[in-house]
């Protein structure tokens, strides 16, 4: 127990740097996957072929590409970036392509009489967007929205290989040192506490938009 609480300081510092990435991450990426899906629902044809191809890209290729792709490569063409800004991009890109399919689907489930009807009522377009749109997508999509969060804990872990001291790397360097797999066990149980986490917040937030149903 005394080399539980030895190696703890190290690994909770690496924790907060993993927070951050998550932190910032689910703030950047859900606003801009929400306006991507809603313009893939513009009606311009170079706009929508852009979308798509950086939609394929995104999640067609891993994540860890992608992040070697944006620190090891773009300084060829002069673009150079330190690591946490690295890391942000290529999670806040990679996630908000997710998102964007996601609440496109959302938007995609509401009836069209809907719309009709805020014609016949003259909402603006933002007012149709405001009172109709988003409180009906945001009640479809919450479920596979708190999935991609999910992920998006465990797949924090892969800013290790950009150098970020997060808790892998804190729980890596404490087992090479010391010969011991107890760091790796203690960082599995922190991010099975961030996921219940999450969890938890997911089931409380789905409660509350359940009078939707």
């Amino acid at each position: 127990m005394s080399y539980v609480f030895e190696i703890l300081p190290s690994l909770l510092s690496g924790a907060s740097i993993t927070l951050q990435v998550f932190a910032w991450v689910l703030i950047l990426s859900i606003p801009l996957g929400i306006a991507v899906a809603f313009l893939m629902q513009v009606h311009f044809k170079p706009l929508n072929w852009l979308i798509h191809i950086y939609i394929w890209i995104m999640r067609g290729t891993p994540l860890l590409l992608q992040l070697i792709f944006i620190y090891y490569v773009l300084p060829n063409v002069g673009i150079r970036l330190d690591r946490m800004p690295a890391v942000i991009i290529a999670f806040t890109l990679n996630y908000a392509a997710y998102f964007a399919e996601i609440f496109r689907g959302g938007i995609a489930a509401i009836p069209r009489g809907q719309y009709e009807a805020a014609k016949v009522l003259k909402l603006t377009s933002w007012q149709t967007v405001r009172f109709i749109t988003l409180p009906q997508v945001t009640k479809l999509v919450l479920p596979s929205v708190f999935n991609e969060v999910m992920t998006l804990v465990k797949d924090t872990s892969l800013v290790y290989a950009l150098g970020v001291s997060d808790l892998i790397l804190a729980s890596r360097t404490a087992a090479n040192r010391d010969a011991s797999l107890a760091p790796m066990f203690i960082a599995g149980a922190i991010y099975l506490i961030m996921i219940g986490l999450v969890t938890i917040i997911s089931k409380q937030v789905e409660k509350k938009f359940s009078y939707y149903k």
